[in-house]
């Protein structure tokens, strides 16, 4: 019981230090392969679709923002949570 259990706990601590070592993604700057690639629910369609749209419409100034593009609603932006992020434009710019 106690190797079952020692086991266990190193399996959550393995899968937690790999979740908390997970990076975030700049929606502003990531290409699609990274979109895709480091978003769940973001395949590469969706990933070009972002892109697309912030080179129509612009800089996005929230992660929810995301739900203006077709195929994001707020499923995927939960999975996502902490995992978005935007950045200020450069000043000057």
């Amino acid at each position: 019981m106690f190797r079952l259990i020692t086991r266990t706990a190193t399996i959550l601590a393995v899968l937690a230090a790999g979740y908390a070592y997970a990076g975030t993604v700049n929606i502003n700057t990531a290409d699609a392969d990274t979109l895709a690639a480091e978003l769940d629910g973001i395949g590469l369609s969706r990933a070009q679709a972002i892109v697309d749209y912030r080179e129509t419409v612009g800089r996005f100034e929230t992660p929810e923002q995301l739900m203006d593009v077709s195929g994001i609603g707020p499923r995927i932006l939960e999975w996502n949570e902490g995992r978005i992020v935007v950045t200020p434009e450069p000043a000057g710019n």
